[in-house]
């Protein structure tokens, strides 16, 4: 009898050995997404249509904005080419089974990153590639430095929604005074704002800063620093390949990276004979970090060269001298009072 269960005990394990050996095949072999990659000759990242300063298409078919440098950035990280990149539409509806459906690689900045997102859908978020939360728009002529001065305004946020919801937290918890002017649908609610119905109109700072800049005269309108609520948004990519999630992750990393360490696309060629060994250790010159990822040595050199660090992609995308005329403000170096800070690339 103890013969027979100790053969049982051994065909079950070697059943259980075997199917955990095919279930690793099956997986290992659904996670290459860097081979499908290279196989395919570029990469697919998923990106938000009309998003001004993040992604938007000209006329012949030109991307340009934050969410389409870092796609940039991750090409260059992969094949040393930033062009090695095509994008594919999608919306908030059918981003995330766009992602764990094969049909893109990332998605370079999805909504806020939230636990059930997170552990339910199939996908992992990376880090944060721009901190965004509701904001509020005011016209400069208002003597208010501070949106705890807004007690008594009128608000203009659409309806039913989770701004509606942060507005009421918000003023109620503070026994602030306010009335809201709501709208179900956002162009109504910027309408009401530009006619003069409120004194303020609350939403995501960058839909906000993207209003003002359509807006008669955009140096009218300021966007007040505080935030009423905040979101963290950044690369997506699928679970189950950790192989793709640190190449993106780090890749965001680089881009800050090489802001803390002074590196910039003007200076990256000259800074390859620094005496700073952080700075000669970032540009492959006394290390191989791509090696672990199974990219070439000169990734991150590569990457600053062709795309910049990160302060060079906000900037030229959505900073002060862009239409939409971001400061810096929490999307600053936390040496500079801002909440952007990397990994150590070593």
């Amino acid at each position: 009898m103890r013969y027979c269960r100790r053969r049982l005990a051994a065909a079950g394990a070697a059943v259980l050995a075997v199917f955990g050996l095919a279930l690793a095949a099956a997986t290992a072999g659904h996670a290459a997404t860097l081979d499908d990659v290279r196989a395919r000759g570029h990469v697919v990242c998923g990106v938000t249509e009309d998003a001004p300063g993040f992604a938007t298409a000209s006329d012949d078919g030109t991307w340009s904005g934050l969410d389409i440098d870092f796609c940039k950035a991750v090409a260059t990280a992969v094949f040393g080419d930033k062009t090695a990149v095509k994008y594919r539409v999608v919306t908030p509806a059918n981003r995330y089974h766009a992602l764990t459906a094969r049909e893109v690689d990332l998605l370079p900045r999805a909504g806020g990153r939230t636990l059930s997102r997170d552990t339910e859908l199939g996908v992992r978020f990376t880090d944060t590639l721009f901190h965004d939360g509701q904001g509020v728009l005011i016209r400069r002529g208002y003597a208010v430095a501070s949106v705890l001065e807004l007690s008594g305004t009128t608000i203009c946020v659409m309806k039913d929604t989770p701004a509606a919801q942060a507005v009421e937290t918000f003023f109620q918890s503070r026994k602030m005074r306010y009335q809201i002017v709501a709208a179900e649908k956002w162009t109504d609610v910027v309408k009401a704002y530009a006619d003069g119905a409120c004194t303020v109109l609350t939403g995501d700072v960058a839909m906000l800063a993207a209003e003002r800049s359509r807006l008669a005269v955009p140096a009218d309108h300021v966007l007040m620093q505080e935030l009423i609520s905040k979101e963290m948004l950044g690369p997506v990519v699928r679970q189950g390949d950790d192989q793709w999630f640190s190449i993106v992750r780090w890749t965001l990393s680089a881009l800050i990276a090489a802001e803390e360490l002074g590196i910039s696309s003007q200076n990256v060629e000259a800074q390859r004979g620094s005496a700073n060994a952080d700075i000669r250790h970032f540009l492959g010159v006394e290390a191989d970090l791509g090696q672990g990822m199974g990219l070439a040595r000169d990734w991150s050199y590569q990457l600053v060269r062709q795309v910049g660090n990160y302060g060079e992609v906000f900037e030229r995308n959505v900073g002060l001298k862009s239409p939409l005329a971001l400061e810096r403000g929490v999307n600053n170096l936390w040496t500079r009072g801002g909440l952007m800070s990397a990994g150590a690339l070593r």
